[in-house]
């Protein structure tokens, strides 16, 4: 009820951490569903099946490997994968740093690739990093940093 709430009844644009919660929203009528976790090998069947269940299940990369495992696990039907390119802003859990020439080189590999199989939604941060901060302040300068890393980056 909350996530219906929370997304004015449309049931679309949210993200999880986790493929149980994705299953759980999209047996709840949920399907437009951005899984936040680079997509290990191990998971991929099960992400396959969302995607080909539901209208948009997204998925984060952020190496050159996740893109070539999705390349070589193409969904049927004429489904792309939708990804996110996961940016690493300092919470130093997954992404790629935005100022390492890697993620732009991966970043234009997605886009101009194979873009009927892989398709490049966006790029997505996470400040995971205010977790550890004790005042107001703190949370708005890491996000200002986060915003002013991620703005340059999809400039460049």
């Amino acid at each position: 009820e909350g996530a219906e709430l929370a997304t004015g009844g449309t049931r679309r644009g949210i993200v999880v951490s986790t493929l149980a919660e994705a299953r759980f929203f999209a047996a709840g009528g949920f399907d437009d569903i951005l899984y936040a976790f680079p997509v290990p090998r191990w998971r991929l069947a099960e992400c396959s099946a969302l995607a080909q269940r539901l209208q948009a299940f997204q998925l984060l990369l952020d190496s050159p490997q996740g893109l070539e495992v999705l390349l070589q696990n193409p969904l049927p039907g004429g489904k792309r994968w939708l990804v996110w390119l996961k940016l690493d802003c300092g919470n130093g859990r997954a992404g790629i740093p935005p100022t390492d020439p890697e993620a732009l080189a991966l970043a234009r590999a997605i886009a101009e690739g194979s873009p009927e199989l892989v398709t490049l939604v966006g790029v997505y941060a996470h400040c995971g990093n205010t977790y550890g901060c004790r005042d107001i302040a703190a949370v708005q300068a890491i996000a200002r940093d986060t915003t002013a890393a991620v703005l340059e980056f999809v400039t460049a």
